[in-house]
């Protein structure tokens, strides 16, 4: 390994000038493990370390933290704004929250130029668990934004971390329901810009202010699809309805209510409801693999599971990424954000960044939103403010809908 000091940001990458250069042609020869190992403590159980890779179409910079979830000290969580339906960036999250380090997390709502006149709300596609609280559930697949999905996966795929401090790779689905007297209809969304044809979705204090129409355009195949003409919305305070409206509305959600809002078949159900009938919704995340309540989760897509790379990944389209993965039987998290720097700009495709994520120790991988959300922040020992590490492709910093914050004590 080779040492290299870099022109980034003035005292802080002055004071962590430990930066590995990958040796050889070759992702699957490469050994940037032996970067992180030299990587610089910014606190207790967290190390920053940056390093260039060899890639197809050029040369990749990579901006590393390795959180070890070992220590007692160290904990990650979901690094989010007030509402679901907003954005922020990452350094403005991390500030705000303590964190001494994060990456950006999951894609999200960023444009609605195919429904002219309909709000972009800003939410993340996939699941968002903070601090233990369900915060929403995962739009239908044809919803989503971002790179097609690699065969297999899902917009309900998460990382998370347990209660029992350990990270892994699942799934969450809803479970819910809407009840009123003896008749009942599954929910099918929480929290979401998007809600499946036909059904009933529940919008609490979390969504925010953002309108909800959205969540009514679109198909569970077509993200383009016209908005629904059929639509209807309840709003249900403290077990009873107060209100109702055809067309989806905004503005803040008071705490102890849930606004309902219909698409077709959802839509004529909830007309069937009067004002001050008793209305019971329930909902919750049931994930797919573990028994563990999860602490933190975050929607993405896998790459590498078991070691190996999902079949049918992308080998031809590089780009900025920003990736998460899981070493140490989900004791160690690497959080990987690449640079967007002219000089690097041109990347990695999503097959390099599952062979730098097994060369770095990972067994298991996530891909996170990347080109202009590709963001990685690290607070200097002693500092009030995070640093912004890598160089984004969007100036300033892109607010995200979501991230991935590392917190330390000590």
């Amino acid at each position: 390994m080779q040492t290299r000091v870099g022109n980034r940001r003035k005292r802080f990458l002055a004071a962590l000038a430990v930066v590995g250069v990958l040796a050889g042609a070759s992702l699957t020869g490469a050994a940037p493990a032996s970067a992180v190992a030299a990587g610089e403590r910014l606190a207790p159980g967290v190390t920053y370390t940056e390093f260039d890779i060899p890639a197809a179409k050029g040369t990749a910079h990579a901006h590393v933290l390795t959180v070890d979830l070992r220590d007692p000290r160290v904990r990650v969580d979901l690094l989010h704004p007030d509402a679901v339906g907003a954005r922020a960036t990452v350094s403005a999250m991390a500030d705000a929250s303590g964190a001494v380090g994060g990456v950006n997390g999951d894609f999200f709502n960023i444009t609605e130029t195919q429904h002219p006149g309909v709000e972009a709300t800003g939410a993340s596609v996939g699941p968002a668990v903070a601090s233990g609280r369900t915060l929403k559930a995962a739009v239908p697949d044809g919803q989503r934004f971002g790179p097609a999905l690699p065969p297999g996966t899902s917009t309900r795929d998460v990382l998370g971390v347990g209660v029992d401090r350990r990270a892994r790779l699942d799934s969450m689905a809803l479970d819910g329901s809407v009840r009123a007297g003896d008749d009942r209809v599954p929910l099918g969304g929480l929290n979401q810009y998007a809600l499946p044809v036909g059904s009933v979705g529940a919008f609490t204090a979390q969504w925010g202010s953002v309108s909800r129409v959205r969540a009514t355009c679109g198909t569970d195949t077509q993200r383009a699809a016209p908005c629904s003409t059929d639509t209807y919305e309840v709003t249900v305070r403290r077990g009873r309805v107060v209100s109702a409206a055809d067309v989806p509305g905004g503005g803040p959600i008071a705490d102890g209510t849930t606004v309902l809002v219909g698409r077709e078949a959802g839509a004529q159900w909830l007309r069937k409801l009067s004002p001050g009938e008793p209305v019971r919704v329930d909902h919750r995340l049931v994930a797919a693999h573990s028994r563990v309540p999860y602490r933190f989760a975050v929607g993405g897509y896998p790459v590498l599971r078991g070691g190996a790379p999902l079949p049918g990944l992308d080998a031809k389209t590089s780009a900025v990424r920003t990736a998460a993965g899981i070493a140490d039987h989900g004791r160690s998290l690497i959080l990987l954000a690449l640079d967007g720097a002219p000089a690097y700009r041109t990347g990695l495709s999503i097959a390099e960044v599952a062979d730098v994520m097994r060369s770095l120790g990972a067994d298991d991988a996530f891909s996170l939103d990347g080109g202009g959300s590709s963001s990685l922040v690290a607070r200097e020992p002693g500092a009030a403010t995070v640093t912004l590490l890598n160089h984004p492709t969007d100036s300033p910093e892109r607010a995200v809908a979501n991230g991935i914050g590392v917190y330390a004590r000590g």
